[in-house]
């Protein structure tokens, strides 16, 4: 190391980088001589915090009252970084391109021409999930004719069984399987409508996100005609069709 080392994850509302905003940030700053520094603060981030993130990372509204925004952080943080690298869990493809958001947002000038560093990246480089690699992890064979349907296919199939006898905590019946690994979160395949904990929708996107599918549907009208008019997929449309039938019957 020839300059400091950043190493820091964030807190968000969402994983939206343009729309949603940071709620913590704690930062470890190792010296080229290995002393370390630390940096914690909860923000407020201005919004609320949706109560399904908050069941995630713990902080709820409650908890940000009377901290600072990241506007009001923003130049003591941008001194703390300084000229530092930086290194992250999928910082790289998150945690930095959200950060970098809300120094614009705030107006600080921020030097994102940095060094970067993702444990993940190296994880995933070093440990490939592909499937390939899971085929010779689960069943100790090397995957033939890899990309051909048949083949992927044979393999799969005989991942999964293996898989649930590897993994005491899997239950071999679809329902568990489907409940553990299945997309159960969201109405269409897009992940534009939400799955609410009740079964409620909600959208997952754009200005109404965290909002009701059917509240909105029933006060502005004119938002359904334009995603059926809009570059969504078949199957998003097919599942607004059926909430926007719920709205007017509701």
């Amino acid at each position: 190391m020839t300059k400091p080392l950043v190493v820091f994850d964030l807190e968000t509302t969402g994983i939206q980088v343009a729309s949603d905003r940071i709620v913590e940030l704690y930062c470890i700053k190792i010296q080229p001589d290995g002393s370390e520094e630390h940096l914690h603060q909860v923000l407020d981030p201005t919004v609320p915090i949706p109560p399904e993130v908050s069941k995630i990372h713990g902080i709820w509204d409650k908890d940000v009252l009377g901290k600072p925004t990241f506007q009001e952080f923003a130049v003591e943080l941008n001194t703390f970084l300084g000229d530092c690298d930086f290194g992250g869990f999928n910082s790289n493809r998150f945690d930095f391109p959200m950060l970098a958001e809300e120094f614009y947002r705030a107006g600080v000038a921020f030097d994102t021409n940095r060094k970067f560093i993702d444990a993940q990246r190296i994880f995933h480089k070093m440990e490939p999930r592909n499937l390939g690699a899971a085929y010779q992890k689960y069943c100790g064979k090397e995957l033939i004719d890899a990309h051909s349907a048949k083949a992927d296919t044979v393999a799969t199939w005989e991942i999964i069984k293996a898989q649930v006898d590897h993994y005491d905590e899997l239950e071999g019946d679809i329902d568990f399987l489907n409940a553990f690994s299945g997309d159960t979160e969201f109405y269409d395949f897009a992940r534009r409508i939400k799955r609410g904990e009740s079964g409620e929708a909600y959208f997952n996107f754009g200005k109404y996100k965290g909002q009701k599918v059917i509240d909105v549907f029933k006060e502005n009208r004119g938002y359904y005609d334009w995603m059926m008019k809009g570059d969504f997929p078949e199957n998003t449309k097919s599942v607004i069709t059926k909430l926007a039938l719920q709205s007017r019957n509701a």
